[in-house]
């Protein structure tokens, strides 16, 4: 019987992206045939017992190792391969192609027949340095197939691969669940508690830090509130640029037309989506390329949810886009082009309407889990 090892440092309960996206599509695979092989979350009682209660709900088995790290160390090595033999596994899914794709001849040595890499973003700035770039190239050489994100992804990465690993690579981006994230996904409550009822609302969900545009938007607000004195701007997530943030909108003028929710259970996520007219995140290229928006779910998320998006040109977020009809794509860090595109929308509820409709309709058509986990499946 055909069985799969996962191989990978990023699953939950460590939080994070790509963590749900991998823990999304191993959930859609035969759980009978799936072997998870992962590093621990965080040292200590609490990170131990965290992990033990997620592991002990999955549906498959995991694996984890003490360390919170996985590195293609020897050890590491000899256990992965212990694990393929003695699940009698046939491909392997590395959730993150470097530093653990070093492993594939390893693997490929003690029995797997399929061995698949995928990169997530940050691939396009390693690919940018000499010691990053061999690394992927052999590690290209050694896997079935690289998987990337969209075309501003695969561009970069391909130019560090090998011709022939270059060409086996194939698109594998996150997906939305589309019946977690609609339009009807409690964004009232959310108004209601938070006194936004008969405000118009732009919201933002994103971790904050300096990429991903917070601070554009808040620049962006004094012109946006001439427009639509009522307008709020609601950030919600949490992160290491909050006070930043806060600190910005004070000296901007706007603190009270801001509204900070710090982080969200994922839980409610769909709620707070909900609670906005228009999505905006004009995220930003930083360090030289190195710091770079892969995708973006964010928008898709918002998208399904049936709102109209103003995405930044960071990287892949203009793939989660189709510009003039799901939302716009704006420099990332222009508050003038924001403020415009947002103005544009909060002043014309039939073209929000009208973007967030085929928004949810591209989701349907193309951004679906159970689309993409076919896809995963096949590539396996």
């Amino acid at each position: 019987m055909h069985k799969t090892l996962i191989v990978t440092n990023d699953f939950p309960p460590r939080p994070g992206g790509i963590q749900a996206f991998l823990h999304n599509m191993a959930l859609r695979l035969d759980p009978e045939r799936l072997v998870v092989h992962a590093s621990t979350w965080k040292r200590g009682r609490e990170g131990a017992e965290a992990t033990a209660a997620f592991d002990a709900e999955q549906p498959f088995t995991v694996v984890r190792d003490r360390t919170t790290m996985l590195l293609p160390t020897p050890a590491t090595t000899r256990r992965a391969v212990g694990l393929l033999r003695e699940h009698g596994c046939t491909s392997v899914w590395f959730g993150a192609t470097a530093p653990l794709g070093l492993m594939a001849p390893a693997l490929r040595k003690a029995g797997a027949e399929r061995l698949v890499a995928t990169t997530h973003g940050h691939e396009a700035g390693w690919a940018q340095l000499p010691a990053a770039r061999q690394l992927l190239r052999r590690i290209g050489d050694a896997t079935d197939t690289i998987t990337y994100l969209g075309e501003y992804t695969r561009s970069r990465i391909a130019d560090a691969l090998s011709p022939a690993a270059a060409a086996r690579m194939a698109q594998l981006p996150p997906g939305v669940d589309e019946k977690t994230f609609h339009p009807d996904s409690g964004g009232d409550e959310v108004r209601a508690r938070l006194g936004l009822t008969d405000r118009p609302v732009v919201v933002c969900v994103s971790r904050l830090v300096p990429r991903k545009g917070q601070d554009t938007l808040i620049r962006a607000m004094p012109r946006i509130l001439a427009a639509q004195p009522d307008a709020v701007l609601l950030i919600v997530g949490g992160g290491p640029y909050e006070t930043d943030l806060r600190r910005l909108a004070d000296e901007t003028g706007v603190a009270a037309s801001v509204r900070f929710t710090g982080a969200v259970p994922w839980s409610e996520l769909p709620a707070h989506y909900g609670a906005g007219d228009v999505f905006a995140m004009p995220c930003r290229t930083r360090r030289g390329g190195l710091d770079v928006e892969g995708l973006g779910i964010v928008y898709l998320e918002a998208s399904a949810t049936g709102l109209p998006v103003v995405a930044g040109d960071s990287g892949g977020a203009p793939d989660a886009v189709l510009d003039g009809e799901t939302g716009w794509v704006v420099r990332g860090g222009s508050p003038d082009e924001a403020a415009e595109r947002v103005t544009a929308l909060l002043a014309d509820p039939e073209l929000c309407h009208r973007m967030g409709e085929r928004g949810r309709q591209w989701v349907e058509e193309k951004w679906r889990w159970d689309l993409l986990a076919e896809k995963l499946k096949t590539l396996l």
